[in-house]
């Protein structure tokens, strides 16, 4: 497909900013179009490259002014049932998902030239509840009618069904993502795992989780607007994970609490300054969500490059640690000091070309030494410098 004009919506945000830079640089488009109701920060703007920027809010019907002037056939409305990072932003993010994405349909629905839409959704259509299936398949829906940005994602998902009836020559995509984490998203989730030290659960509950790594919904993005698939389909990465295992391998210990006990305790942390979350999010983690992933691969020709748990690792190495390096170093002198003996030394930075976990003696007139003193047989030296019964000392690089 050549000469592709495509405006993404949400470019001050990763998702957006990192899928117009990227498609800018394909050689089967001929112009990118990012949009948003503020302007991008720098590092927004550097990740959108070679892609024009035109501050238009979506929810104006200025937007059918820009698709005109440029003559977009493919739309991506990246920034529909984006999750805010904070709850104080909840209210207008509500009306940017539903007013937005109702207004930028009705500029596509006008316009002559729109042959392509993508909009991004998400897996909390489905819902949250103990009596969901293992897994969703995209004809399934949700047995009770979610809350927040699920509420929005099913109003969207209403609205683009009915743009498709009244526009049935436009090709439409609409992936529904897991949670998307990452090194650079922030949004209530990762929040939430980066409280510290322990991280709330609900007690006797322990469901299974999906993720999707940011860098595969900017891939998957890319790929339905380049490419021919029509339809729903699900995006999230090969495998599951439970929620206790998540903040294990975030760091961070699970904290049981009985269910009518998370309002309490978010309030206590808010006011102690120790990080908040929403107690409606932790139920929802606590009931899980796995979609089945069927239709991204044998139909829409799109495998993830992270599964599930390199997804979320990738996320967790770029969380502050609960116990510092320092701390633990500190630990390890004021033990051996209580024993007598000399601590290990401590790993210092590797030098150019060294590589990671290399182990080099002393230098040979040390080692001969030692060894000749004692037979050949390892020694320890104590604090005092003289000899005790360990093995000889390394250096470790």
């Amino acid at each position: 497909m050549a000469g592709l004009i495509v405006l993404v919506t949400g470019v001050t945000r990763v998702i957006g900013s990192c899928l117009a830079g990227r498609l800018a640089e394909h050689p089967a488009v001929d112009r990118v179009i990012g949009v948003d109701a503020a302007l991008p920060e720098p590092a927004a703007r550097a990740r959108m490259g070679a892609a024009d920027f035109a501050r238009v809010d979506i929810r104006n019907p200025l937007v059918a002014r820009v698709i005109e002037a440029a003559g977009v056939n493919t739309v991506v409305h990246a920034s529909a049932s984006s999750t805010p990072a904070s709850s104080a932003a909840r209210t207008m993010a509500k009306e940017m998902n539903v007013l937005g994405t109702m207004q930028l349909l009705a500029a596509c629905q006008r316009s002559e030239s729109v042959r392509n839409l993508i909009v991004r959704s998400t897996g909390a259509v489905y819902g949250a509840s103990s009596r969901d299936p293992a897994i969703f398949t995209e004809e399934m829906s949700a047995r009770s009618v979610p809350s927040g940005p699920g509420r929005d994602a099913i109003d969207i998902e209403a609205y683009v069904r009915g743009f498709g009836r009244r526009r049935p020559d436009v090709r439409i995509a609409v992936p529904r993502f897991a949670e998307i984490v990452g090194p650079t998203v922030v949004t209530p989730l990762t929040r939430y795992f980066g409280l510290a030290p322990a991280v709330p659960m609900v007690l006797g509950r322990d469901a299974r989780l999906q993720f999707v790594h940011e860098q595969d919904a900017i891939g998957l993005l890319e790929h339905l607007a380049l490419g021919d698939f029509a339809g729903t389909v699900n995006a999230a990465g090969d495998g599951t994970m439970t929620l206790a295992q998540a903040i294990h391998r975030a760091g961070r210990i699970p904290l049981p609490v009985p269910s009518f006990g998370l309002d309490p305790l978010s309030r206590v942390m808010r006011t102690v300054r120790l990080g908040g979350f929403s107690p409606n999010q932790v139920k929802v983690l606590s009931a899980g969500r796995v979609m089945d992933t069927t239709r991204l691969r044998e139909r829409a020709h799109y495998t993830p490059r992270f599964t599930t748990i390199e997804a979320f690792d990738d996320f967790a190495a770029h969380l502050r640690p609960v116990v510092t390096p320092q701390v633990v170093r500190g630990v390890e002198v004021r033990v051996a000091g209580t024993l007598g003996v000399q601590p290990l030394p401590d790993i210092r930075a590797l030098g150019p070309g060294e590589p990671a976990g290399s182990v080099v003696d002393e230098s040979p007139a040390d080692r001969g030494t030692e060894e000749a003193a004692d037979g050949g047989r390892p020694r320890l030296v104590g604090i005092d410098g003289h000899a005790a019964g360990a093995p000889r000392r390394r250096r470790i690089r």
